[in-house]
């Protein structure tokens, strides 16, 4: 493979997500550079981007490695979501361009059309645009690399399931698409809000490290050795 170098991080951040390197497995830079072929200068900048960014970490005598979030952390992450989308949403009712509209319905229309039509395929990308989108258009760079920080790691940790109704989760993109566009910055917030927290319910944990594995057997154990409080 045979990549940019300014794409390095993406392709790297895009296989940990993947799952192409497992957690905690190490990271070298030789092995990095040869898998993109480039030298190595870029791949330890990218390593440096991904270790800022909660993807890598840096343990002595192993160098690079590939991180192990606890659980905890993940869930941080959901919260941290619920409280930034909604947010974004209320900057963008204020910031918004016309082109950031323009692309913004144009993704629901496609979105709805999709989810009539039962085509769920494409579904999972358009949605993913779709909130970047919505991200750009709170016109802070700040807010929407970290809206992107978010959703990566919220990807690498977490498989989302299917919404039981796509045609309603892309009516609900059009309610929010069409507060912004009307300036209503306090609706856009309330609907963003909401459908955050669904799609937040249907998120399941990819992983589970060894200490919150231990932790839950000591917990089940500790359930099972109490005496009963029942008379």
């Amino acid at each position: 493979m045979r990549i940019p170098a300014h794409s390095v991080c993406t392709a790297i951040r895009d296989d940990i997500v993947a799952g192409v390197y497992e957690r905690g497995s190490r990271l070298t830079e030789e092995l990095l550079a040869r898998r993109y072929g480039v030298s190595r200068v870029p791949v330890r900048e990218a390593l440096r981007t991904l270790e800022a960014e909660g993807f890598v970490v840096t343990r002595r005598h192993a160098g690079a490695c590939v991180a192990e979030p606890t659980e905890q952390e993940a869930a941080d992450l959901l919260e941290m979501r619920l409280l930034l989308e909604p947010l974004g949403a209320a900057r963008a009712a204020q910031r918004r361009t016309e082109a950031h509209l323009k692309v913004l319905r144009g993704l629901v229309r496609l979105g709805q059309e999709r989810a009539r039509r039962g085509n769920s395929d494409d579904l999972r990308s358009l949605g993913g645009w779709f909130h970047e989108t919505l991200a750009q258009a709170a016109g802070s760079a700040a807010m929407t690399s970290t809206l992107t920080q978010l959703r990566h790691r919220i990807a690498w940790m977490y498989v989302v399931e299917a919404p039981a109704s796509p045609v309603d989760t892309w009516a609900e993109h059009g309610a929010i698409v069409d507060a912004v566009a009307r300036g209503d910055g306090e609706r856009a917030r309330s609907l963003t809000a909401l459908h955050t927290e669904r799609s937040t319910a249907a998120h399941r944990l990819r992983f589970a490290s060894g200490a919150d594995r231990a932790e839950r057997v000591r917990n089940s154990q500790r359930a099972v050795n109490m005496p009963s409080l029942r008379h």
